[in-house]
C-alpha cells in the first residue's frame, strides 16, 4: 500500500456515509462505491434496507468490508390513543430487530410531534419516556441502544417533540447509559449556544457497570446549514462547508466529551441527489477531510 493510500486511509477511519446523503445509489451500488473510495462506514435506513431484505443488506454490507454505524429511524412515539401506541410500539421493536441483524448498536429515534389537535408538549414528552421504558430494555437484550435525536425547533409540532440537546438529555438521563443515549447532528443543533456544556454533560455519562465510551452519545452526524432554505425545509442540509455551522468545532467539542466513535455525514439535498451519487460520495468524503478534520 502506497504511503498516499495509507494516509487516505487514515482520514477516512471514522467517516461514515448516511444512505440519505446518496440516495440515489442502490444499497448494491453504495456499498461498492464505499469499498472503492475506502469509506469503512454506512448509516442505513428502514425502508430501501427493508425492500432489499434486511438479512440480504447485512451480508452485502459484511461481504464488502463496511461497519452500519447507524439504523434511521424508530420513534414516533407520542400517539395517545392506545391502538396507535401498541403499533408503535411493535415498529420499534421490529426496528431494534432490523438493526441487530445489521450489526449496529446505534437505532435513531425521531421521538414523533403533537398528535392532531394537541398543544401538549409536556404531555408528548412524557410519553416517549414511557415508551422508552419499555423499549429500552429490550434494545439493551439485543444489543442495541436507543438514540434519541433532538431536532431543530421548527419540526416540533408535526415531526419531533424534542428540540434541544438537553431535552434530549432529560429524557435519556432517565434509563442506563447502555440503553438510551442522544444523537448529536450538527444540522439540528449548530444554533444552541449551550451546545458545549451539554455535550460535555453528554459524554460524562456513565453505566451501571462503569464508563460507557462517549457516554450518552451514540452518533454524531454532521450536514452544514446553508441559506436561504429550500421550500421543503427537511431538503435544506447543505454539503459540508457551504453553510454557517461550525463542523471543525462540533467535531472538537465530542471529541473533548470521549466520544472517538464515527462521524456520519447525513444530507437530504435534491440538488445533490441529482448528481452522480459515486461523485457526491467521492466529494463528500473531500469535504469531510477539509471542514470537520484538523
Amino acid at each position: 500500500m502506497t504511503d498516499h493510500a495509507t494516509g487516505h486511509a487514515a482520514e477516512l477511519a471514522r467517516f461514515s456515509v448516511n444512505q440519505m446523503t446518496v440516495k440515489q445509489l442502490s444499497l448494491p451500488e453504495l456499498t461498492d462505491a464505499c469499498a472503492r473510495l475506502g469509506v469503512p462506514g454506512v448509516g442505513l435506513w428502514r425502508e430501501p434496507v427493508q425492500s432489499y431484505g434486511v438479512a440480504e443488506a447485512a451480508r452485502l454490507v459484511r461481504d464488502a468490508g463496511l461497519r452500519v454505524t447507524s439504523l434511521c429511524r424508530g420513534g414516533f412515539l407520542t400517539a395517545t390513543d392506545p391502538a396507535e401506541r401498541r403499533k408503535a410500539l411493535d415498529d420499534n421493536r421490529a426496528a431494534v430487530d432490523e438493526a441487530a441483524t445489521l450489526g449496529t448498536g446505534t437505532l435513531v429515534l425521531v421521538s414523533g410531534g403533537l398528535p392532531a389537535g394537541s398543544r401538549d408538549l409536556r404531555g408528548a414528552r412524557e410519553r416517549i419516556a414511557d415508551a422508552l421504558a419499555e423499549l429500552g430494555p429490550y434494545a439493551r437484550e439485543h444489543g442495541v441502544r436507543l438514540a434519541i435525536e433532538p431536532l431543530h425547533p421548527m419540526y416540533a409540532a408535526d415531526r419531533c417533540v424534542v428540540s434541544t440537546l438537553g431535552q434530549a438529555l432529560e429524557l435519556a438521563e432517565r434509563f442506563p447509559a447502555e440503553q438510551v443515549g442522544v444523537a448529536v447532528d450538527t444540522y439540528h443543533l449548530w444554533w444552541d449556544d449551550r451546545v458545549p456544556e451539554l455535550v460535555a454533560r453528554a459524554g460524562a455519562a456513565t453505566g451501571a457497570e462503569g464508563p460507557v465510551p462517549g457516554g450518552r452519545i451514540a452518533v454524531f452526524q454532521v450536514a452544514d446549514w446553508i441559506t436561504p432554505l429550500p421550500a421543503g425545509v427537511l431538503l435544506g442540509r447543505g454539503q459540508l462547508g457551504d453553510g454557517a455551522v461550525d463542523l471543525r468545532g462540533f467535531r472538537a467539542l465530542v471529541d473533548a466529551a470521549g466520544y472517538a466513535g464515527p462521524v456520519e455525514v447525513e444530507l437530504f439535498n435534491e440538488a445533490l441527489w441529482a448528481r452522480d451519487g459515486a461523485e457526491v460520495l467521492a466529494e463528500t468524503a473531500e469535504r469531510y477531510v477539509r471542514h470537520v478534520l484538523d
